[in-house]
């Protein structure tokens, strides 16, 4: 069995430490814990990974976040993966810091990678894993916020939670979605 995990971000070293990339953190931590390297390809990063019998295919994004759909559309067709077996990991100010969200379908909150998957894919029925980066900006200052670096105070919460979101994605693809949900939302 395969999978397409798709961690979103913004390719460049300006982008590296935001909290908008926290998908590339994700996706990251899981090659690292399989010694696979990224090698640049069409549309975004690539590396592949195997796990209890199955083959991860881990994607970062390389058309930027407003333009994620465009690569998660070619890397779908290009592993021959289905939408039900299609994880995208993302930020989201909706939920507190560090807190681990896995729904099986959902709107775009507002979040400008979602709404590009959705708009390209025309559906909003695949699975996401959402990660909370909290809301700590004033009015308007929302952009500059979630392409802010964190804060030593927040690393402190983020670190351990980015091994916990590899772990659920790992799971995505050796348990029903349900049970995953169970397991690590919160």
């Amino acid at each position: 069995m395969k999978y397409l995990i798709v961690g979103l971000g913004n390719m460049g070293s300006e982008y590296a430490e935001t909290r908008h990339n926290i998908g590339f953190k994700i996706v990251d931590a899981l090659a690292k814990a399989s010694s696979s390297i990224f090698k640049p390809s069409r549309l975004g990063d690539m590396c592949e990974i195997k796990h209890k019998g199955r083959t991860f295919v881990l994607v970062k994004p390389s058309t930027f976040m407003n333009l994620s759909g465009k690569a998660v559309q070619y890397w779908m067709a290009e592993t021959k993966v289905s939408i039900d077996k299609v994880l995208i990991i993302t930020d989201d100010i909706a939920l507190e810091t560090g807190v681990i969200r896995i729904r099986a379908k959902g709107s775009d909150g507002g979040h400008n990678g979602l709404k590009s998957i959705n708009q390209v894919l025309g559906r909003q029925d695949y699975p996401r894993l959402r990660f909370g980066v909290g809301n700590e900006f004033g009015k308007g200052q929302q952009v500059d916020y979630v392409l802010g670096e964190w804060t030593s105070e927040d690393l402190g919460i983020v670190n351990p939670k980015i091994e916990k979101a590899a772990e659920a994605a790992l799971a995505f693809g050796t348990m029903e979605l349900r049970f995953v949900m169970n397991q690590f939302n919160g």
